[in-house]
């Protein structure tokens, strides 16, 4: 029974397969690429063609885009000008106003140590119109011993002490115009050059034949300078023929 129960299968199996083969074959439905003739057809259509005011207004188009490219990169390059002429204006006006100012400084500087040197070398000044006046004594004091009596040959005892007083006024009034010519104040003595009216002041005039005209030829007072200024202008004659 058990041969019978296998074999019986096996010849279901068979008898399908006969059955299978037996039918007809049909083909699968594949897809199938259009042949030589239909491409050569589709070729031979007419194309679809466009009016030909379409193809004005396209090639219109076409040709406005480049010359509206173009007029809009000129205006930007006459801006980008306009702005670079602006700039250049204003370093130009800043350059100036820098410039300006450096000079003004320079010239600030400048006269700061002018006045700061007229400051050191005038300081004295209202003390030194104040000391000449004591100068003044001493050579009036001096010029009040006559020359007669100072010459060797003349000298007596009674004549001496006179002598000794004048050598100390004398050396004394050496002294102090050398310290007073140490701080710029210094003694000038016009007689016998030409009157000038920046440091001379003329007291009187006469005519003196033997003499050149305008020329000084008495003092009266002499004068003092401070570091080159007039402190005060020496008293003179001056000569006058004309």
């Amino acid at each position: 029974m058990f041969r019978q129960a296998i074999a019986t299968p096996s010849r279901a199996i068979s008898s399908t397969l006969r059955t299978a083969a037996q039918r007809p074959l049909s083909r699968p439905q594949f897809f199938q690429a259009p042949s030589i003739a239909a491409r050569a057809i589709a070729l031979q259509r007419p194309s679809r063609w466009y009016s030909s005011e379409t193809d004005s207004k396209a090639t219109d188009a076409s040709e406005s885009k480049p010359a509206e490219g173009e007029a809009a990169k000129e205006d930007a390059e006459a801006a980008l000008k306009k702005q670079l002429e602006a700039k250049e204006a204003e370093v130009r006006d800043w350059k100036d106003k820098f410039m300006r100012s450096v000079a003004d400084f320079r010239n600030l500087q400048d006269r700061m140590q002018r006045e700061m040197k007229s400051a050191r070398d005038f300081a004295i000044q209202k003390f030194a119109k104040d000391l000449v006046d004591s100068v003044d004594n001493f050579d009036r004091a001096l010029s009040m011993v006559p020359e007669e009596k100072l010459k060797p040959e003349n000298k007596t005892e009674h004549t001496q002490d006179l002598v000794n007083l004048y050598d100390g006024l004398k050396m004394t009034e050496t002294i102090l115009i050398q310290t007073l010519e140490k701080h710029g104040l210094l003694r000038f003595d016009p007689n016998g050059e030409k009157f000038n009216p920046n440091e001379h002041e003329a007291t009187f005039m006469t005519p003196m034949p033997d003499k050149e005209d305008n020329t000084v030829f008495h003092v009266q007072q002499k004068g003092f300078k401070l570091n080159g200024r007039v402190l005060r202008p020496a008293k003179v004659g001056v000569v006058k023929n004309k």
